[in-house]
């Protein structure tokens, strides 16, 4: 049996960091917040490099303070509202008010991206600023997000693998006596730390901030990828399953598609423009 396979046992952390009474400072919601300053921080640092041109393309260090703003909203309603309406409908239909109760996890990066490219629609216009401008440098901090997010995830004991036989496999306490893919640390990798690296590369080596789009779609793709190939080795969630039988198609793998079809259409728009 596969429970008897040797496998990493799961490290002990409290998902609550500390707790003063009724108030708890939860490693999930650190999460967010890293990410978010971080990838403020790493933005400002673009846009004031003024060989990389995003302050040429409207950018302007000035409007960074303001889009965080912006973009810390757009990510929390957009990822709580994901979460909702394509993993979970059915049980927050009957219990909305634990709609709000962001703070027990239940955040979808799809719901979330739909969120922020709200924001960041709605800022451009407000700004005057090409979408584009804003989308390419966001991109190049998104992945940072995404790192700690799924570090989150991880400490969660939420989104594990499959059950499998792997050497490397942890066993979840939450998830029974099996061992399992670390499908979070997986996504953490490549959607985090190697997509990122990608992207400073693009920055810094290939000058791909000149091309209106291609840093946006190379993030579209990458992600997208990246869970895709995850999905494979990550437990489809228990109220949605496989989406069609005899298939081991995930609803992550679906909501993929639209977002690699419209990373490939930005990176051929982008490289059409001259560096």
């Amino acid at each position: 049996m596969l429970s008897l396979v040797a496998a990493l046992p799961f490290p002990t952390i409290d998902p609550v960091l500390v707790s003063i009474g009724p108030l708890a400072i939860r490693w999930y919601a650190l999460a967010y917040i890293a990410g978010l300053l971080l990838g403020w921080w790493y933005i400002l640092r673009l846009v004031r490099d003024t060989a990389l041109s995003f302050a040429d393309r409207g950018m302007q260090p000035k409007f960074v303070d303001d889009f965080f703003v912006w973009a810390t909203i757009g990510v929390i309603l957009g990822g709580r509202t994901g979460y909702v309406l394509f993993y979970n409908l059915e049980y927050f239909a009957s219990r909305p008010v634990e709609i709000f109760y962001v703070w027990q996890g239940g955040m979808a990066f799809h719901g979330g991206l739909l969120g922020v490219i709200v924001a960041m629609w709605l800022f451009s216009r407000h700004r005057g600023i090409g979408l584009l401008a804003v989308a390419d440098a966001v991109a190049c901090a998104a992945p940072i997000g995404l790192f700690f997010g799924r570090l989150a995830n991880f400490i969660n004991q939420e989104l594990w693998g499959r059950v499998t036989d792997v050497p490397w496999a942890f066993v979840f306490p939450k998830a029974g006596s099996d061992p399992r893919h670390a499908s979070q640390l997986y996504e953490a990798a490549l959607e985090g730390a190697l997509l990122f690296a990608l992207m400073w590369f693009l920055v810094y080596r290939f000058g791909a901030s000149r091309k209106p789009g291609f840093l946006s779609g190379v993030f579209l793709l990458g992600y997208s990828l990246a869970r895709a190939f995850v999905e494979l080795f990550r437990q489809p969630d228990p109220q949605l399953g496989f989406l069609f039988e005899g298939t081991s198609i995930t609803m992550g793998q679906l909501l993929s598609v639209p977002m690699m079809a419209l990373g490939v259409y930005l990176i051929i728009r982008g490289r059409r423009v001259p560096a």
